[in-house]
């Protein structure tokens, strides 16, 4: 079996990716790893179709000039408005991420499944369809969350605001039973300490970068480019933004400090 040490390219519009980015260190680690926070143009959510599809196509331009042999889009706006796109443009496996909903409702006890989700991702044509397939037998519930990614990207896990906020928006699909969880934004992950507090421990948390991860090396042995054994693997961070602003929350949220590089000026938002 051939193998391919070239990086492998993470991108999503601020710093939620890097729960998915975490998980694939984690699960790859001889791996090199590229990581790209679109934060200049930070939330996808409130932006239109058209936009997120741009951006996602010149962050991964960008990814493959530095050698990309795969790219996760580690956005569930991004993956809803442009994969199909992006599998159409590009010759290299691409893997997105939808929220779990089919584990879900598997798992679900009481028959009720509540989504967390931005309010882009419940708008769009993807995520009804995946609605569709998975809510025959099951009663699903789809929690919009303005401002709650905002939060994570301002490196606020706990405190007086995503406490409020979660507080509301969880009220309700608790009232009406949910038992199971399933997180449709990638910043998300990050609240699970604070949402398991809210909920108590009879409610189980999905949170999809597992799959993610699994599915990214599944394409990688299908077409023979994993990293050689024993490849010492290695990262790279990216921001369209103000690095001096994300920095300190991309260093909080993975734990340790990195430095972190400005995308170059023919990528940047215009």
């Amino acid at each position: 079996m051939s193998h391919n040490n070239n990086p492998i390219g993470v991108f999503d519009s601020g710093v939620g990716g890097l729960s998915v980015f975490r998980q694939i260190l984690t699960d790859l680690p001889g791996e090199m790893l590229l990581y790209m926070a679109d934060s200049g143009c930070a939330p996808y959510g409130n932006k239109s179709a058209d936009f997120v599809v741009q951006r996602s196509f010149t962050i991964t331009e960008f990814l493959l000039e530095q050698g990309a042999k795969a790219v996760v889009v580690a956005c569930n706006t991004a993956t809803a408005a442009s994969i199909a796109q992006l599998r159409a443009r590009f010759d290299i496996p691409i893997i997105g991420i939808e929220p779990a909903l089919k584990p879900a409702v598997a798992e679900t006890r009481s028959g009720v499944v509540g989504i967390l989700a931005t309010s882009n991702t419940v708008r769009s044509d993807k995520f009804a369809a995946l609605l569709d397939r998975h809510s025959e037998h099951t009663r699903v519930l789809v929690q919009p969350c303005p401002g709650l990614a905002d939060c994570v990207e301002r490196g606020e896990l706990s405190g007086l605001r995503p406490r409020f906020l979660l507080e509301r928006y969880l009220e309700p699909l608790l009232a009406h039973g949910a038992d199971t969880l399933v997180l449709g934004c990638t910043h998300y992950p990050f609240l699970i300490p604070l949402i398991q507090r809210l909920t108590g421990p009879g409610v189980a948390i999905l949170d999809p970068s597992p799959a993610v991860a699994q599915q990214l090396r599944r394409q990688l042995e299908l077409g023979e480019l994993l990293a050689e054994s024993g490849a010492p693997g290695g990262e790279r961070y990216f921001t369209s933004g103000q690095p001096e602003q994300t920095l300190p929350v991309v260093s909080r949220l993975l734990g340790y400090p990195l430095t972190l590089e400005v995308l170059p000026e023919p990528y940047r938002p215009g």
